[in-house]
């Protein structure tokens, strides 16, 4: 049997800035080039359709990319065990290659079990690091200099016209059999693809970073003025060293350069949460300050139910969690409030809408979802923890209340303070407008000037104990550095 090298995508569905794949090709046998929709983890909770669609349209995408190479993608719907068993049943396989993915528990269950296949079967898994983020690091000693040098260092662009690819034909018939329809439907969200990844790009340093500082905390003017570029990096349609590089270079020139030192700087932040997840991949399931796990949070479904119907009373809250509902995005802060809204005046533990709210976010990435969700609900005990007042929220970034009309519809005949407020609207306000408060919308679940206090009382007073202290400075030690920049 011929040797062949087999290049796995996974969460970096691209070709150029891709390490890996450059690595497979250079290593000069022919190539099978595979995407896996594995359906024991597409069945998994953190996942929706709307990630699905975005997946195969970037492999659509990347079919496009290779076809002028002769070059031959195929897309396989079959557990990862199973393909790689049949594969070495029929190839003589030299090496596997792949980009490293800091995953969920259910992926990284699965990278254990492919590489115990592996090595029984006396196969090199070549796994490369993405976006900066390193494995087996035991603390951030060297974190900030390498992830540098490594955004600094040239881009891997693959040499394609030197690959080689098996086509679909030469592949054993139980793998043809399942082969992935790569159709979707028309929608409004942001479609997958390197080709559209770069579209945004391009937009953004063209001309919508010029808003970039004043409108990232508006709900609905940030939706153009941020860069969006978020389910790019997640699905891998995009390396952030190619956009680290990008935005260093428009810096040169560009009168906009205090807003491209701070899109920057977010880009750093994303690695580092990503690589304090690779680090301490429990946060998926608990506190990451041990303190926090012997902290009551009794379970009311009520609260939760009205919290992902978007009908908790307070018109920002409920028009954020519609709003990513039906689209996929909302922008960070937004992403915040109804966090802090869920965890502190509703007093619910972060598990409880972890999954639901990752399927709802089309660039769920899971070190990033599980450190905001830690870090919002106030559960590191080093960050100070903050309480969102969903109100003052609306009224200084949402003032004329165009976002909560939109996505909160029952709203949309009330002058834009009631519509911020509509507790404070009179019995003849409500004849006038032709609204019934409690009716037509649902009174408030719980009022937030009490239950911050609560909150409040309840987190700063485990932080006293002497187990979070502990736990505080083993967070410090493991996933920052000194100074005032401790990414």
């Amino acid at each position: 049997m011929a040797g062949i090298t087999i290049f796995w995508f996974k969460r970096d569905l691209r070709l150029q800035d891709n390490e890996a794949l450059s690595a497979a090709i250079a290593y000069g046998k022919p190539l099978l080039l595979v995407y896996l929709m594995e359906p024991s983890i597409w069945a998994d909770p953190h996942y929706d359709e709307r990630h699905l669609r975005f997946v195969k349209e970037s492999l659509r995408d990347l079919q496009e990319e290779l076809g002028p190479y002769d070059l031959h993608l195929s897309a396989v719907q079959i557990e990862a065990l199973p393909f790689f068993e049949s594969i070495f049943q029929e190839f003589q396989v030299e090496k596997v290659f792949s980009t490293r993915e800091t995953g969920l528990e259910i992926t990284f269950a699965r990278d254990i079990e492919i590489a115990d296949f592996l090595k029984q079967s006396g196969v090199v898994w070549e796994e490369f690091q993405a976006n900066g983020v390193l494995r087996g690091k035991q603390d951030r000693s060297d974190w900030r200099k390498s992830w540098y040098a490594y955004m600094n260092a040239p881009i891997a662009d693959p040499n394609l016209q030197n690959a080689t690819s098996l086509p679909l034909e030469k592949l054993p018939e139980i793998i043809q059999s399942d082969i992935l329809d790569l159709d979707t439907p028309e929608t409004e969200f942001q479609r997958g693809g390197t080709q559209e990844g770069r579209k945004w790009m391009e937009s953004f340093f063209d001309h919508r970073i010029a808003n970039y500082a004043a409108y990232i905390s508006k709900p609905e003017l940030s939706r153009s003025g941020c860069s969006r570029l978020s389910p790019y990096f997640a699905w891998g349609n995009l390396s952030i060293r190619e956009v680290f590089q990008r935005a260093k270079e428009f810096k040169k020139s560009s009168r906009y350069k205090r807003e491209a030192n701070a899109f920057m700087s977010r880009l750093r932040w994303q690695s580092h949460f990503i690589q304090k997840f690779e680090m301490e991949p429990r946060m998926e399931f608990e506190a990451i300050n041990r303190a926090f796990l012997s902290l009551e949070q009794p379970l009311n479904p009520v609260y939760i139910k009205a919290w992902q119907e978007g009908k908790t009373g307070y018109p920002l809250v409920d028009a954020s969690v519609r709003c990513v509902v039906q689209t996929g995005y909302i922008n960070f802060r937004m992403r915040a409030m109804i966090t802090s809204f869920l965890t502190h005046h509703l007093f619910q533990h972060f598990k409880t809408i972890g999954p639901w709210l990752a399927r709802q976010f089309l660039d769920f990435e899971p070190g990033i979802h599980y450190g905001q969700l830690q870090m919002q609900a106030g559960f590191t005990g080093t960050n100070t923890v903050r309480v969102y007042n969903p109100t003052r929220n609306a009224q200084a970034h949402d003032p004329d209340a165009d976002f909560i009309k939109k996505y909160v519809p029952e709203l949309r005949n009330l002058p834009s303070h009631l519509a911020i407020t509509p507790w404070e609207i009179t019995p003849l306000e409500e004849g006038y407008y032709e609204f019934q408060y409690g009716h037509d919308y649902p009174k408030r679940i719980v009022l937030t000037e009490n239950t911050r206090k609560e909150a409040l009382q309840k987190l700063y007073g485990t932080r006293k104990q002497t187990l979070a202290k502990a736990e505080k400075q083993r967070i410090l030690k493991k996933h920052t550095l000194p100074g005032p920049r401790n990414a």
